[in-house]
């Protein structure tokens, strides 16, 4: 029976790696007292003590600062031209010795019940969490006052965010019972959270001379403090080392294929905010998705763009290799102005101006976009509809585990709290968008929200044994931009209410099924998840006003150090997906349609990979996963070609190397460091920032500070013509 459930629930391949550490880290317990999920038993605690503490005074103090900060600091780091993201783990590395010291120095009694808890250090976490990603509709309020030339103000503009982020909070109360209660819902990303929960909060057992984790953070986070201080203010060149482009910097062909603003073949960076900046840290991402997203990667960006470019593909030769940007057909910057009246489409002025243009990159990274939606949905089907299907049946009884059962020890949330959250947030959006010049009517708010409620359980589901998530964004954005084309700002705000809500669902089931593990009240989590919700959007807002209001030329593409790539690239979509719209970009008369037939090419592709893995069982074609290549250069752009070649020899370095010949160093400090670099960067870019960027104070210009060593990185192949003289006022 135990070998059967083993067969039945075993996670895929690609989560092998984690498994592995779990086991080398838990003690085997008895399998009818604990969960039949192999992976669930060797990692999640079969025992509970509901006497221990949860909302805390401690709780809300570092709840609420740790939540200020982490929303601050991401959504500053957001707009920087290398943007980073600091992790959640750094406040979960950084509220465990808070909380102990709080326990040991405030005086005991209510505001001080005992030792710190498990407990409490994960709401503490599950707050920062919700807390730590910037809200999609803050890029609404962005392209409206950077390129749009229009702003509704600070009520409109938070209560767009606040329904946003906590409309898929109310979905979340449906979807526990299918993806939160049955012990067939994994969730295998919660696992390695969990191994550090226990981790911390047990005595570690440590060598002569070895180091805690937490000092090995606190020295790891001073060096890369000091460290920072070198590329990122006194010798910047170190970000960008295009040594082969500097051989011959004149040479148009090689500063097009090696320069930093290129293809990037060659180019170094020594700093670790450039290498994050758009992936994340690569000493936390197991070894065979960085294979596929290296392999993915190569395909596309230094095989399929440059045969396209320089065979001219859709007039490629006339734009830049590697841009978000918008272009007229001779290649001039697309004067989005030109063609709008109250930022609705105008055609006649459309028609008189000419149509738009993109890179052939571009265009490519949104066909790889389609493709890789679709291939998700044959992969799901061919590796895991059995697995689905099983837990689905599951999930309709409520198996229930050990886990489940502990949990009946807590009240449960009322399912009126989360129907009266999901009511108010949707009419919250119908308020904001009827009353605000959105121009997306009350019926498209509905649309939107039912389209999130329809993906949210089937794509839960998925991301509940694969850890893959599909994207609602591509799908949104392409719906409306048929639906209402030429409406810009209703494009987006669609696309967000619909893609955001969904992923926000997921994002708290998951934090659900943490404190599930966890054993947390479920109250608890009600009220930490809110508070982290709410603080970083108003954070986010506040930071995003403070921002555009005080920068000068904020967000414009040669901006040193807040070009905003993200928001660029946003403004972008919102041209081409609303105030163009999808017929007219991609329709049967565009130049662009082609690009169509990547949905296809997506939903076929597994197939071959499928039945080869079977033919030939254990070889390098086990680890093929084709949504994870194809998804390899979502976020190029705004990322660049050498974010991801140094991304992979980082990653190549821990995941690989360490983790091969170093397995107990890897083990015990690999995630730690990887806290500590963010942190140590972080705050190095927060310190400059208030002592030099706000003051217009800047390095000493020399050699090691100049940005146009590699000057043809970002020139068309074409030059354009010139623009025509304008006629004088008479």
């Amino acid at each position: 029976m135990a070998s059967e459930q083993k067969q039945e629930y075993d996670i895929e391949k690609e989560f092998v790696d984690d498994k592995h550490d779990v086991e080398r880290s838990s003690v085997a317990l008895e399998e009818e007292e604990n969960s039949p999920i192999p992976e669930v038993a060797a990692i999640v605690s079969n025992k509970d003590n509901p006497s221990l503490p949860v909302l805390t005074f401690r709780y809300w103090v570092m709840a609420v600062i740790f939540a200020l900060i982490l929303s601050f600091f991401n959504q500053f780091f957001f707009f920087r031209t290398n943007p980073m993201t600091l992790s959640p783990m750094v406040i979960q590395l950084l509220s465990y010795p808070v909380g102990k010291f709080m326990a040991r120095v405030l005086p005991h009694g209510p505001l001080n019940p005992g030792p710190f808890s498990v407990k409490e250090h994960v709401l503490v976490s599950v707050t920062a969490n919700c807390a730590s990603g910037t809200a999609y509709a803050v890029d609404i309020t962005v392209i409206q006052r950077a390129f749009y030339g229009e702003d509704f103000g600070f009520l409109a503009n938070f209560l767009l965010i606040l329904c946003t982020q906590m409309l898929g909070f109310g979905m979340a109360g449906v979807l526990r019972r299918y993806l939160v209660y049955p012990a067939a819902m994994i969730w295998p990303a919660n696992l390695v959270q969990v191994a550090l929960f226990n981790t911390l909060h047990k005595e570690e057992e440590l060598a002569p001379r070895q180091w805690s984790r937490f000092k090995f953070f606190l020295a790891a986070t001073f060096v890369m403090f000091l460290y920072s201080w070198i590329p990122g203010f006194l010798f910047p060149v170190l970000s960008s080392i295009a040594w082969i482009c500097w051989i011959k910097p004149d040479n148009l062909v090689l500063s097009q294929l090696t320069g930093a603003g290129g293809l990037g073949i060659g180019t170094i960076s020594l700093d670790w905010n450039t290498i994050v900046a758009f992936l994340g840290s690569p000493l936390i991402v197991p070894w065979w998705a960085q294979v596929n997203i290296a392999l993915g990667f190569f395909v596309i960006a230094w095989v399929m763009v440059p045969i396209a470019y320089y065979t001219n593909l859709w007039d490629a030769k006339k734009f830049p290799i590697l841009t978000p940007a918008l272009f007229t057909r001779d290649g001039h910057t697309y004067d989005t102005q030109r063609v709008l009246t109250n930022n609705i489409l105008d055609e006649k002025k459309y028609d008189a101006y000419g149509p738009l243009r993109i890179s052939t990159f571009f265009a490519l990274t949104y066909g790889i976009g389609f493709a890789g939606l679709a291939s998700m949905i044959t992969h799901t089907w061919l590796y895991h509809r059995h697995k689905l299907v099983a837990q689905w049946k599951q999930s309709r009884e409520h198996s229930e585990d050990i886990h489940h059962r502990l949990m009946q020890a807590y009240p449960e949330v009322p399912d009126w709290w989360y129907a009266a959250l999901f009511v108010l947030m949707t009419v919250i959006a119908v308020i904001t968008c009827e009353i605000w010049d959105y121009k997306l009517p009350w019926w498209g708010v509905l649309l939107a929200v039912a389209m999130s409620a329809f993906f949210a359980l089937p794509v839960g589901l998925i991301q509940a044994v694969t850890n893959q998530q599909i994207g609602l964004n591509i799908i949104t954005e392409y719906a409306i931009g048929y639906i209402l084309p030429g409406r810009a700002i209703a494009n987006v705000t669609f696309k967000t209410l619909g893609y955001i809500s969904m992923a926000q669902a997921l994002l708290f089931t998951v934090d659900l099924k943490l404190g599930h593990y966890m054993k947390i009240p479920p109250r608890a989590m009600f009220w930490a998840q809110l508070l982290g919700t709410f603080i970083a959007g108003l954070v986010n807002l506040l930071t995003a006003n403070w921002l555009l209001g005080s920068i000068d030329n904020i967000c414009a593409e040669d901006h040193k150090t807040f070009s905003c790539p993200h928001a660029r690239t946003f403004y972008s979509a919102s041209v081409i997906w609303g105030a163009i719209a999808p017929d007219r970009m991609f329709g049967p008369t565009s130049i662009y349609n082609a690009i169509n037939y990547f949905f296809l090419i997506g939903f076929v592709l597994p197939i071959p990979f499928y039945y080869l893995k079977k033919k030939f069982p254990n070889t390098m074609l086990d680890y093929v996963h084709i949504p994870v290549l194809l998804g390899a250069t979502s976020m190029m752009p705004p990322a660049r070609a050498y974010n991801y070649t140094n991304w992979l020899a980082l990653g190549f370095i821990f995941q690989f190397f360490a983790r091969r010949y170093h397995p107990e160093w890897h083990l015990r400090y690999t995630y730690v460091l990887s806290a500590a670099f963010d942190s140590g960067t972080a705050f190095m870019l927060l310190l400059s920032f208030f002592i030099f960027t706000i003051r217009d104070a800047y390095m000493v210009e020399w050699w090691g500070t100049r940005y146009d060593l590699c000057p043809l990185e970002s020139a068309p192949y074409i030059t354009p013509p010139p623009l025509p003289e304008k006629a004088p006022v008479a």
